[in-house]
């Protein structure tokens, strides 16, 4: 496979640069913010997502959604820093939070929504290869 070597400069009218940026700044703040509520239940009560047969395991989803909220935010952090890391470590953990609501019914829609950034997030980190430094 040849491998052609050109030298770009980066324009902010660009749509990929554009597109880049977009999924950078959500995959920053939306994490974030939804770690800082598991502390505070303000959006929603997030214990009623997590499945029984979870639960039965780990004991306390209180406490096991605390430690979410804090993975949450350093995901967060990871996206605004190393979005080449960070993108695909969201990837992974929504690929977890699907695999948890696909084993307890009635949350199938928020699973396929939570499909869908999963996609965006490694859209994030294609265009990442172009747009940040590791």
């Amino acid at each position: 496979m040849a491998t052609i070597a050109r030298a770009e400069s980066i324009s902010v009218a660009d749509p990929e640069y554009q597109a880049y940026q977009i999924l950078r700044i959500a995959f920053t703040v939306a994490p974030i913010l939804f770690g800082l509520d598991k502390f505070f239940n303000l959006m929603v009560d997030w214990e009623k997502y997590v499945a029984p047969w979870f639960v039965r395991i780990i004991g306390n989803a209180h406490t096991f959604m605390l430690g979410v909220g804090i993975i949450e935010i350093v995901a967060g952090l990871l996206v605004a820093f190393k979005p080449r890391w960070g993108a695909y470590i969201v990837a992974l953990w929504l690929l977890g939070i699907i695999f948890n609501l696909l084993t307890y019914s009635g949350f199938y829609d928020i699973a396929l929504r939570d499909f869908g950034l999963l996609l965006a997030a490694l859209a994030l980190g294609r265009l990442s290869v172009r747009y940040s430094a590791v």
